[in-house]
């Protein structure tokens, strides 16, 4: 069946909440020559329109080339459901990060009333690695942008979460990231400051640096860096988009 894709309308329980756009114009150079080749999944809505369960790429793509048109299978579904085979889609996929995923799951659990064991079974994946992910909720929100932008592995994220303490979990995620760290080398830091003895490096930047770090971070609504050296030092404020360097650009101009 071919629905117009001006009936499909988002899925509302979307897990994935970022996309690569390169990865969607290729897409969409390859639906305009060959057609969205397997069908997108939908569910009726009750006014006409169809929800999307699965394939949002797929629809994205088809919009961009131009399409009217795309192949579809209409499922009855209720939300639980909706939800639940958009992330298998996306699980088995691989295209969600860390934090989508622990979200999602969080989102099936709190609000549909699913154990972790009815989550992980939906999913495919073991109770103990459907745990694991939702423990990262518990982190500070600036170490779980460093997992969604892939600025720090799952593996240092578990380490990290061997801390209490959120100003220490921050401030060694940071040299992390600044001192390319294995996941063992954290985990040495991270022991020693469960002793009370973190390395001076960290504890100085702990000191002098947070809450400035946090000040400018909240100004600007991106991450920030502090690097101080002998003869003064550097702020280095990140960006992950075209978009986003603008918006920055225009706050420190304001």
């Amino acid at each position: 069946k071919y629905l117009s894709v001006d009936q499909i309308i988002p899925n509302r329980y979307q897990p994935r909440k970022t996309f690569d756009e390169s990865e969607i114009s290729d897409l969409a150079a390859s639906v305009k020559e060959h057609g969205v080749l397997q069908p997108v999944i939908v569910r009726r809505t009750g006014d006409g329109a169809f929800e999307l369960i699965a394939g949002e790429r797929r629809l994205r793509a088809a919009k961009i080339a131009g399409l009217a048109a795309i192949p579809a299978l209409v499922r009855l579904s209720n939300d639980e459901k909706s939800l639940a085979l958009a992330l298998v889609e996306n699980v088995q996929r691989q295209n969600l990060n860390p934090m989508e995923e622990a979200r999602a799951y969080t989102h099936l659990i709190d609000d549909f009333g699913l154990s972790q064991e009815q989550v992980s079974t939906a999913v495919g994946k073991d109770r103990s690695t459907v745990a694991n992910l939702i423990r990262l909720l518990s982190l500070p929100r600036e170490i779980q942008d460093f997992i969604e932008h892939r600025q720090i592995s799952l593996g240092h994220a578990k380490v990290l979460l061997g801390l209490k303490q959120a100003e220490k979990q921050v401030s060694i995620a940071r040299q992390i990231i600044r001192d390319s760290l294995s996941v063992r080398a954290a985990e040495i830091i991270v022991n020693k400051a469960k002793n009370n003895n973190i390395p001076r490096t960290v504890m100085r930047k702990s000191n002098e640096f947070f809450h400035v770090e946090e000040q400018v971070r909240r100004r600007l609504g991106s991450k920030v860096h502090i690097a101080k050296s002998r003869k003064g030092g550097k702020l280095i404020i990140h960006f992950f988009s075209e978009e986003e360097l603008e918006r920055i650009v225009g706050s420190i101009l304001e």
